[in-house]
């Protein structure tokens, strides 16, 4: 299960809402070895695309630097989908390399609703898994 912070997971809604129609990405960090997002980073989709996206290469060693050097990893990677539903492409299945993260879905193609859902990937198996919205708020 994941257990995100009520803030975080505004953040989140609202980078994918800000971005459409293209597609938005990012990354929550928290400390190595836990799973407890704790710092929101959003990221740059390269391919400004309605229906891909790909983090910058130059923008992801940047980060994952940065959370290397805080001694924190990814425990969230998020991107929204702005036509389909939250799950997974085959895409993002073969771009999903973090075994230990949670892989977190926005769809933003019905501006009413929200549908918010998180998955493992794991060598190519996907597992979807639920999400409870924590009250808490982060230092971020």
């Amino acid at each position: 299960m994941l257990t995100i912070p009520r803030d975080l997971y505004d953040k989140i809604v609202a980078h994918a809402r800000k971005d459409h129609p293209d597609e938005a990405c990012g990354v929550l960090a928290g400390p190595a070895g836990g799973d407890r997002p704790e710092r929101f980073i959003p990221m740059e989709n390269a391919e400004r695309s309605p229906t891909f996206y790909r983090f910058d290469s130059q923008e992801q060693f940047r980060v994952w630097r940065d959370m290397d050097d805080r001694d924190e990893e990814p425990i969230v990677i998020y991107h929204s989908h702005t036509a389909t539903e939250a799950y997974p492409s085959r895409t993002d299945i073969s771009y999903a390399s973090e075994p230990n993260a949670h892989y977190v879905l926005v769809s933003t193609r019905d501006e009413g609703t929200t549908e918010f859902r998180s998955y493992r990937i794991q060598d190519g198996e996907v597992t979807e898994e639920q999400v409870s919205i924590s009250p808490q708020r982060t230092l971020d």
